[in-house]
This record gives structure tokens, sequence and C-alpha cells, in this order.
């Protein structure tokens, strides 16, 4: 069978995702352990627009949260090429409509120089972000230099693996922190209480600890109810007849496991393989330029030019959610990405050929194999059941992702 040539030590169980309470089989860091207490506050949190306390205008006070740019709906990322978190209005019907809050100036809104990737199945990541750096151990060991004070990545000081390093760095770069009306008067001490009974109440309700409950609830989104993951649990007929033959491919011939590979399908591995960047995506962009340092990828944090334009295999599951693709949103549909691969044609001149990976060259594929392999990305990889990751409701009861008067309207959560 394609699989166990694709994994010839564990076969199937190899690409198999546990239960996503099956705390036990989930990758964690062994100084966050998983506990259900954990997850059902960062649940909240993550959801939480009421912790939008900081923000850089008044009228963003708690209209966003870690959701706004990672949020089911859309696969866990944000429905558009560049997520907007404060000083955006509006969701639209799943993201594609937010926009700049115009009484904003583009330097002051909360956005990424590169598209935002997803949460999903991030318990497979040592490692966090498109340069992958968040996190302290893995390929991170001897990049401590590196770990500049006054930073977000100052965090991997911390000792924490990368989801929780990220969890936590994140809260402060989005001005999201916790205040004693989050904490008392919407009931957020009981929860934190009950998730950290070890810690002292000193140290107890801070960034740190509402990150590390974010990263246990992170590691639990699992997309183990999608057809090829129902189909690895034992139901042959989850998959239709032209998503076993994409899987086929994608294992066999395309040679595409060879990068993708695991319960999640990515790995801890940086590639070139010559995509554009943000910048040239073809849409309207905010804190991006062509000299942006995340332009180089893994290469951008390490500073070593060997490491320059390299960028972290992503995960491939959900894909049809959220309809942009590659680290600079260069993307737009999974027929165009798969038919790239085969070309091997990069798109992108900024990026010499030696940077190139070696095995992005062609694969002569035909274009009913490209159909089947984009069928089984695009129908056979996605779970369409990630609504019940979502909290029924937040303890503050404003709406989320987004609390603005526009995304309101647009989800008649008023």
């Amino acid at each position: 069978m394609v699989l166990e040539q694709a994994d010839p030590v564990n076969g199937m169980a190899g690409f198999r995702q546990p239960l996503s309470n099956d705390y036990a089989s989930i990758p964690q860091d062994p100084r966050n352990p998983i506990t259900t207490e954990k997850v059902t506050l960062g649940r909240l949190l993550y959801h939480e627009t009421a912790l939008g306390v900081a923000p850089e205008r008044m009228e963003g006070l708690g209209t966003y949260s870690c959701a706004s740019c990672h949020f089911a709906s859309a696969g866990f990322q944000a429905g558009r090429f560049q997520g907007i978190g404060e000083g955006g209005t509006g969701i639209g019907t799943n993201g594609q409509d937010r926009l700049r809050l115009d009484t904003y100036n583009p330097e002051e809104l909360d956005v990424q120089p590169i598209r935002s990737p997803t949460v999903l199945n991030v318990a497979y990541q040592p490692l966090m972000l498109w340069n992958g750096q968040f996190g302290a151990g893995s390929l991170n060991e001897g990049t401590e230099s590196e770990w500049a004070y006054d930073t977000p990545i100052e965090t991997n000081f911390l000792g924490y693996e990368g989801v929780e390093t990220q969890a936590i760095a994140g809260l402060k770069v989005h001005r999201l922190d916790l205040d004693d009306a989050l904490l008392d008067e919407h009931g957020y001490r009981t929860l934190f209480d009950a998730a950290f009974p070890g810690v002292a109440e000193d140290d107890r309700y801070n960034r740190e600890t509402a990150g590390l409950a974010i990263a246990a609830y992170e590691r639990t989104l699992l997309a183990n109810r999608s057809p090829f993951q129902r189909f690895l649990q034992g139901k042959s007929s989850a998959m239709t007849a032209s998503e076993k033959v994409g899987a086929i491919l994608f294992f066999g011939k395309a040679g595409c496991v060879s990068c993708h590979n695991g319960p999640a399908l990515n790995s801890m591995t940086f590639y070139g393989v010559g995509m554009a960047d943000l910048d040239q995506c073809g849409e309207e962009v905010f804190k991006t330029t062509a000299e942006e340092s995340a332009h180089l990828g893994r290469g951008g944090f390490t500073k070593r030019s060997e490491d320059n334009y390299k960028f972290k295999t992503p995960t491939l599951y959900n894909l049809a959610d959220s309809p942009f693709y590659g680290h600079g949103a260069s993307f737009t549909n999974v027929r165009d990405v798969v038919n790239y691969f085969n070309e091997a044609d990069p798109q992108n001149a900024r990026v010499p050929g030696n940077a190139l990976a070696a095995d992005f060259v062609p694969l002569g594929l035909t274009e009913e194999e490209i159909s089947d392999i984009t069928t089984f990305l695009t129908s056979g990889l996605r779970d369409p059941e990630l609504s019940r990751y979502e909290p029924a409701f937040l303890l503050s009861g404003n709406c989320f992702p987004n609390n603005d008067d526009r995304s309101r309207q647009d989800m008649g959560c008023e």
C-alpha cells in the first residue's frame, strides 16, 4: 500500500491523528501538560475580544482577539490575504470583507508582513511561524544570539516549545492582556484557578499563564474528522474515488509526502520554492515592503545566508476554507498551487536560483492527475466540523472573533 511505502516504520498509523480529547496522544510541551481545565480556559481566551484592553486607538477597545486572524470557518486562518486584528472592521461572510477602519492610519494597524498561517494541527510543529522563530528547542538550538532583547523572539528564553512561545508572545504583540474586569466581573479568575492550581496566586493571572492555556487549546485543534482521517480510522467509504486516486498520487508519483508528512502532512523543514511575497500579491497590504526581512524566510531570523528564502513546510488540511496560499498569499486556488509545483517555474524574481530547493523540479503530472491531487487536498483533507472548537459564548458576552460594530452586524450578533 502506498501509505506503507511512504512511512515504512508506522504505515497508516504514521498519518493518523488522535481524538482531540485524547491528550496523552497529542504532542505537547512537557512544561505545559494539556488538561481539560487549561483547554476550557484557553478556548475562551483565544476567542475573547475583551482581552483587547490596550489598543492603539480607543475605538479598538475590546474589538479583536486571537481568532480575528485565525478563526474556525476559515480553517483557523484569516479568510483574507492579510489578517487584520485591531484596526479592522467587518468580517463579511468569512473574513474576506474585513477592511481597515478609516480612523486608523496604516502604521497603527495590527497586521503582519506575511500571510497569517493556520493554527490547525500546530501540535505537530515544535517551531512556529513561517521562519520558525518561536520555540526554544528543536532547530532553534544555537540561535540564541538572535533572541533579541525587548522583541517578541526574546520570549524563547522562557524555554517553551513553539506553540507556547508564540501564544505568550502573541498576546503582547497584539496588545491583548488581562485586567480586573476580565478576571472578576467576567469570572475568568475562577477558570485560571482551576487551570493552574499549582502556580502561586501572585504568578497565576498574567500573559504567560494565559498563553499556556491558549497553547493547550491550540494543540487540540486537529482536523481528525476529515475524510482522509476517517479513512485512516477504518472507514474505507469516507473518501471518494477521486480523493483516493489523488491520495495515491500525493503519496506516490508526485512525491508530495517527501515534505508533507506525518499526521499533519507538514514537516519541520524549510525550503525555497520561489513563491511571491505579500507585497507582491496584487492586493492592498499594510506594513510590508520589498525590503521586509520576513521575505527572507528562515534567513530573516537566523541571519544565515544559506537559510534565505526558505519557508517552513505547512500543514495541508482545510486549505479550501481560506482562499489564499503561499507565504505571500500569491495563489487563490489550490489547483494553481499544485500546478505551480508540477511546473516548478519560480514566480518571484527576488529569489536567486541557488536558493531554490534541489527537488523543486517539474513533476510530469497530467491535467487529470493534477485534478485528482487537487480533489484530495481540497475535499479529502477538509474537516467540515471545525466549529466544534469554538465556545458557545464568551464570559464577557462579547461577539467573536471580532467585536467591532460592523463585524457584529455582519455576524448578526448584535
